[in-house]
């Protein structure tokens, strides 16, 4: 009999379930409501809500509406975008995540103060709550995805230093070591550790749980970007961890001479995915031995 674990730290971050609670709620007064990109990075969670009404539209989708009901997700949007909706009288629901509005304001201060300044974003460029951050400036921020977009920035102007809320701790130090050691002298150098610790704190919980067990079934959708570093963590602990979508995506083979599953995942992950997980291991393994 294989035993089965799910991390009970898994599943969605304080904001996502935010979120999802208040796109159900408004879901439960009316037939329609509209989320300006997918509502999680999740396409089984996205599915789900879609069936209860949810329609997802892009930005293109948002200049032709008027009169609706919108929904901002966690990740933020840009100033731009609250301007539209105003100008053709769309209502907004915002549920930008707490982490990721105070982010936003920090941003635009320090952008407002000075303007002249290189502005950088440690994120991955073309993500949502990066278009958000950068949006504050003007778009003017740099985002820097790695070490070698770092080398890019001109060490003899003012760096201010930020990071997306889900991005590494120590990816972030390491491109702090980097600036602060090229900085020209008589230039400004601060950086300001703006990673979300729901996060950053399940990094060092999943790797000790990644080592707890024969197999690792990480589920997370592929859009993920916390799940792609925890994914990662799990994967750098344990060589035989595999990310998965949904249950169908479990490979029985996996299973050969596994006594332990442990079986977690990202922020954007629902608990129920994860059981349903489960519970595939569970019937397909029965059914296995009963033949």
């Amino acid at each position: 009999m294989i035993n089965i674990e799910i991390d009970s730290e898994s599943g969605f971050c304080f904001g996502v379930t935010t979120a999802i609670n208040k796109a159900e709620e408004k879901l439960a007064q009316e037939k329609t409501l509209y989320c300006l990109g997918d509502i999680v990075h999740n396409g089984m969670e996205c599915d789900r809500l879609r069936e209860m009404g949810l329609v997802t539209i892009n930005h293109h989708d948002l200049e032709r509406l008027s009169n609706v009901k919108v929904m901002l997700r966690a990740h933020g949007e840009p100033p731009q975008t609250y301007a539209l909706a105003q100008r053709q009288n769309i209502e907004i629901v915002d549920t930008t995540c707490p982490v990721v509005l105070q982010l936003q304001k920090r941003i635009k201060k320090q952008f407002d103060t000075n303007p002249n300044a290189q502005i950088v974003i440690f994120g991955k460029s073309g993500h949502a709550e990066v278009l958000g951050l950068v949006g504050q400036t003007n778009n003017k921020a740099i985002v820097v995805e790695n070490i070698n977009d770092v080398q890019k920035l001109d060490f003899n102007n003012d760096i201010y230093l930020y990071s997306q809320t889900t991005k590494s701790l120590d990816e972030f130090h390491h491109i702090i070591d980097y600036i602060q050691s090229h900085i020209a002298e008589g230039a400004t150098f601060k950086s300001f550790d703006t990673i979300c610790r729901q996060v950053a704190n399940r990094i060092s919980h999943i790797a000790a749980f990644a080592r707890k067990h024969d197999l690792i079934l990480f589920v997370s959708g592929g859009k993920s970007s916390n799940g792609k570093v925890l994914f990662d963590e799990c994967k750098r602990v344990n060589p035989n961890a595999y990310q998965i979508e949904c249950p169908q995506q479990v490979d029985l083979k996996w299973l050969n001479n596994i006594k332990s599953v442990g079986i977690c995942g990202a922020t954007s992950t629902p608990k129920w995915l994860m059981e349903d997980c489960r519970k595939y291991i569970l019937d397909n393994t029965t059914q296995l031995s009963d033949e």
